[in-house]
């Protein structure tokens, strides 16, 4: 089934740099899941406001400077936090880059600065990344909805 980015999603991506949305435009015609584009930009309150509650772990974050974006999976047309449907979001993600060689960060796979250059599905690269951070006896950050421009 082929999917399309609503007016709203469109709308989110207002200031974002035009590699991302290119990379997110091109990913929903690629993907088995459908998503929406839920933030872009974002102002130095709304960060400082997510730091404050640790949903971000930093006051340089690219959605300050139009280089991230958070993308929703949706399931029967509903959103959904469920982890194991964004590994299948990130493979389109990762498609779309390599297609229009723009190199993008996935915030479940921080250890990887090009998802472009790993060698296996998103999921593989999220487990990784989770083994990663344990054996260095850390908890992982995993933030599946995030996409960043390197």
């Amino acid at each position: 089934m082929a999917y399309k980015l609503s007016s709203r999603s469109m709308s989110k991506m207002d200031g974002v740099d035009q590699d991302m949305i290119d990379v997110v435009c091109r990913a929903i015609e690629l993907t088995t899941v459908d998503f929406g584009v839920i933030q872009g930009m974002r102002t130095i309150e709304e960060q400082e406001a997510l730091v404050a509650k640790g949903a971000s772990q930093t006051m340089k974050s690219k959605h300050l400077e139009g280089r991230a974006v958070d993308l929703m999976a949706y399931l029967a047309g509903k959103g959904s936090w469920e982890l194991s449907i964004y590994d299948e979001v990130a493979d389109a993600m990762k498609a779309a880059a390599i297609e229009l060689g723009v190199p993008i960060r996935w915030g479940a796979a921080w250890h990887i600065d090009d998802i472009r250059e790993w060698d296996g599905t998103m999921e593989e690269a999220m487990n990784d990344y989770i083994d990663l951070r344990r054996s260095q006896g850390r908890r992982p950050f995993i933030d599946a909805p995030h996409f960043e421009l390197v």
